[in-house]
């Protein structure tokens, strides 16, 4: 195991769900965080807390990942990431695809695919020059299987898996480490920002069953990172006891 003290660790979607959750692990470790989200206040509350639980420093960025520049004027003393985790993700709607929004594919590809890419470009060049770093991909079990009514999204994530296979392929003959932590059903905002903002709907797909929680993730997020430099954790799929693929689910009524 690796110690991530005084570590640079740059986390998107850092204001909630399994960003923040990394980013309280992470703090715990002794690393320094760049909190990257779009909600400027949720990350200064974050940073606030982070401070006083653990005197951890953070840089807050707040961007959206689908914004190519957004990197462009990280100060020095934070420009050598060593841990990229790019968590920034989300789902919209659970049409067929026939009668589906496409500013909901727009937005899901932009953000899941192309702001996944655009960071990773902008931070990979230097862990390769440093001879160091570690880029970690939230993916989902949606990467892997198809359900209705999801067919763009799984999309996303199975480019998000390619991604991920494909970076590991280019980075050989590097120390750099690539991950693809690949969850089922976790409790986050998820469902309340696919539903927009429908809190009753949101809450049934947790119905009757113990969904896996943003530590849950998290704690194997962290688990990967800290292995001795030589092992690198490829792809993790990651699921609640009550599930047993995308679509069959254990809910006692």
């Amino acid at each position: 195991m690796i110690s991530v003290k005084d570590y640079i660790v740059l986390i998107t979607g850092a204001s909630s769900g399994i960003g923040e959750a990394c980013a309280k692990v992470f703090a715990q470790a002794g690393a320094k965080l760049i909190l990257a989200a779009r909600r400027q206040e949720r990350l200064e509350q974050l940073a606030e807390q982070l401070g006083k639980d653990y005197g951890s420093l953070s840089y807050l960025m707040p961007m959206d990942v689908c914004d190519q520049s957004a990197l462009d004027n990280l100060p020095p003393p934070w420009s050598n990431v060593d841990i990229l985790i790019n968590n920034a993700g989300l789902s919209r709607g659970l049409d067929k695809l026939h009668e589906a929004s496409i500013q909901d594919w727009e937005e899901m590809i932009d953000t899941n695919i192309k702001g996944l890419l655009y960071m990773t470009r902008a931070i990979v060049p230097g862990m390769v020059n440093r001879g160091r770093g570690h880029v970690i991909n939230l993916g989902s079990i949606a990467g892997h299987q198809t359900y209705p009514g999801g067919s763009v999204y799984c999309a996303t994530k199975a480019a998000v898996k390619s991604i991920s296979e494909g970076l590991k392929q280019d980075l050989l003959g590097t120390p750099i480490r690539v991950t693809s932590v690949d969850p089922g059903m976790v409790e986050t905002d998820f469902s309340m920002i696919r539903f927009r903002g429908d809190a009753e709907r949101a809450k049934k797909v947790y119905n009757g069953l113990t969904p896996l929680t943003p530590d849950d993730v998290a704690d194997v997020i962290f688990f990967c990172a800290t292995r001795s430099p030589h092992v690198n954790i490829n792809e993790v799929i990651m699921m609640p006891t009550d599930q047993a693929s995308a679509t069959l689910l254990n809910r006692q009524t």
